[in-house]
């Protein structure tokens, strides 16, 4: 692998949880997008939310992310796992997929509004009914990604067998090219 890892999905879809260990399986280093923000606002995203609105969270979530990719991109060894809407900005996009391989964690929608439902820390989850919107509105967004895992219905460590497996068939279905 040449190019840092970055994990998308909707909220619930196991971004922390499954880049964590599949940080851990290659012995590579992991970034939560989301514990940086935490750390470079001083505060929790919830309170961020309160303070500022989705526009304060969304500049604090700029800021990090291209510090986390220019270390990514020094690094390279690196899974990131970004925020349910960071993909979604076009900006973001555009320049997680200059620097990562980008792999969409794919959870049907039933799933991750049960998953979702019983988390406190989700400012953008009010009820169901705008959960599935934002979920609509943001799909296309994560299926713009390199490369799509089924993460529904799964063991975090059968999604990163899964991530695993997809990664040695991209590597190994390269062609190899010796020096002349």
């Amino acid at each position: 692998m040449e190019r840092p890892l970055a994990l998308v999905g909707f909220m619930g879809s196991g971004k922390s949880t499954v880049g964590k260990r599949l940080a851990q399986r290659l012995g590579w280093y992991f970034c939560d997008l989301d514990d940086r923000i935490v750390a470079l606002a001083g505060m929790e995203i919830p309170v961020i939310f309160q303070r500022g609105g989705e526009t304060e969270f969304r500049a604090y979530e700029r800021e990090a992310l291209a510090a986390a990719l220019a270390e990514a991109e020094t690094r390279r060894r690196m899974v990131v796992a970004c925020g349910g809407g960071t993909f979604a900005q076009p900006m973001n996009r555009q320049h997680i997929q200059q620097v990562c391989k980008t792999i969409f964690l794919d959870v049907p929608c039933e799933e991750l509004l049960l998953r979702c439902a019983q988390m406190t820390q989700r400012p953008l989850f009010r009820d169901a009914e705008s959960f599935l919107a934002l979920y609509q509105q943001r799909l296309p967004a994560y299926q713009q990604a390199e490369a799509s895992v089924d993460a529904g219905g799964q063991d975090p460590e059968a999604v990163v067998e899964r991530i695993l497996s997809l990664l040695f068939d991209v590597v190994i279905s390269q062609p190899l090219l010796l020096p002349k």
